[in-house]
């Protein structure tokens, strides 16, 4: 619960990856606490909104699903301009997705915010049997390019509480760099250099 008197943070998020990788699933999971097996593929995006109560503040997440198809990739810079926090998805049944997935962080460490908090996620970990991606792959994927990851399925609702909340106290941690106001306690681990700039 969050104290009275704690910082509210409004937090665009947005959700990048390929078609199938089960981006509106999770967020389904997350916001609704539902699941359909035959999920219809977004257009353009998609927007929902979730609110989630921590110590340190309350953060209300914007949340931008964009549609994973080619032909719309070229909409995808208007969702992710300003957000902060990014959710890259690939499939652990499908290699492809997770070259799609590098391409993703790539294009958002280039155009996104400085302070952008990035999530790499191996959805679908309930089809472990067909599984191409080793999960150390995925780890060092993310090390090496300063994100958290985390493997999650919407079907079983694995690690999709967790992911959002993870994300959730990373911004409240960040927020003193970015807004006045009640100052929080400013973490020296964050090791992300703060630029006091025009992000947003």
């Amino acid at each position: 619960m969050a104290r009275p008197g704690n910082n509210i943070i409004q937090a665009k998020l947005v959700l990048v990856g390929d078609m199938g990788t089960g981006k509106t699933s999770l967020v389904l999971r997350f916001v609704k606490g539902q699941f359909f097996d035959n999920q219809e593929p977004t257009i353009g995006a998609a927007f929902f909104t979730q609110v989630l109560s921590l110590a340190e503040a309350t953060v209300k997440f914007d949340i931008w699903d964009t549609a994973g198809q080619e032909r719309y990739h070229s909409l995808a810079p208007m969702y992710y301009r300003g957000a902060a926090a990014a959710v890259v998805v690939y499939d652990i049944s499908s290699m492809d997705t997770f070259t799609r997935a590098k391409k993703w962080v790539q294009e958002l460490q280039r155009q996104g915010s400085q302070n952008l908090v990035m999530a790499l996620v191996a959805n679908k970990s309930d089809l472990d049997a067909k599984r191409e991606v080793a999960i150390e792959e995925g780890e060092q994927f993310s090390q090496e390019n300063g994100m958290f990851f985390t493997e999650t399925s919407a079907k079983t609702s694995q690690n999709i509480n967790e992911l959002f909340f993870e994300i959730a106290k990373r911004l409240a941690r960040a927020a003193p760099s970015k807004r006045s106001g009640m100052n929080l306690n400013n973490e020296t681990r964050d090791r992300r250099r703060k630029l006091f700039c025009c992000s947003g």
